[in-house]
């Protein structure tokens, strides 16, 4: 099974944190790739691939600029998107953003979930001020995340030719 890593950034944080897990979660997928939103839209999910939408969160709780053509194409051209399985890494500053923290994530996952999109697992959220390396966290939750729900995809997946 393929992991893609859509990612949305606007210091390269996020990154880090794709790229991150790129290295340290091959052992537990067949294949990772590590995209940037810059310039994608709705096609994206027609690969068959478990996605991770990984986004920074930019001003007052929008996504990151190279996000907005992916968000806006969900938005003006929505399709059913029933066969996508998905989880999402949202990052922000809380302290400084308390009532908008991690929301450029959040925007992607209230958005795929309106399209049919199933999320498998919590929204992880980091927070910039809390002191925590992001890439080591994000690390951490995905290994986790990965664990817990490739076995069952793995088991419901149809057999390929």
């Amino acid at each position: 099974m393929k992991l893609k890593i859509l990612v949305g950034t606007t210091t390269n944080t996020a990154e880090s944190v794709a790229q991150s897990i790129e290295l340290d979660c091959a052992d537990l997928v067949d294949q990772i790739e590590v995209q940037l939103m810059d310039g994608l839209d709705v096609t994206v999910f027609d690969e068959p691939a478990l996605f991770l939408i990984c986004s920074a969160t930019y001003g007052s709780g929008d996504v990151p600029d190279n996000a907005q053509a992916l968000f806006a194409s969900l938005c003006s051209e929505p399709k059913f998107l029933g066969h996508v399985r998905y989880g999402v890494m949202s990052l922000g500053d809380q302290g400084s953003y308390p009532m908008t923290f991690a929301m450029g994530g959040r925007q992607f996952d209230e958005k795929l979930s309106d399209l049919g999109a199933q999320r498998l697992g919590d929204v992880w959220t980091h927070d910039a001020s809390s002191g925590v390396v992001p890439e080591d966290a994000g690390i951490a939750w995905c290994r986790e995340w990965l664990n817990t729900h490739l076995p069952v995809l793995r088991a419901t997946a149809p057999a390929q030719a």
